[in-house]
């Protein structure tokens, strides 16, 4: 039986929360989740330029978590962009924080 999963806190929402590849109708495109703290992950160690260390305590998760977040949400992303589908922001286990 896994762990339960621990509330991970964020400080990001997106503007927008739906991407999709320009002159493809949305009914023919398959979609990609990406989860709220993935998004977050994102933002802390490629935008910020943040170490997953620091990150981690930022989120209030361990620095293992951390790395298996942001290695989910690369490959999301990497398959959003190189398979042409429209990515969708929403979910996970997230407590804002200001």
């Amino acid at each position: 039986m896994p762990r339960p999963c621990r509330c991970r806190r964020i400080r990001c929402s997106p503007e927008a929360n739906y991407f999709k590849p320009r002159g493809i109708p949305l009914d023919g495109l398959e979609e990609v989740n990406l989860t709220l703290d993935e998004l977050e992950a994102i933002r802390l160690a490629d935008l910020e330029g943040s170490y997953q260390e620091g990150a981690a305590r930022k989120m209030n998760i361990s620095r293992q978590t951390f790395g298996n977040i942001i290695n989910s949400a690369h490959k999301k992303i990497a398959d959003a962009l190189l398979n042409a589908k429209a990515l969708k922001i929403e979910g996970g286990a997230v407590k804002k924080v200001d």
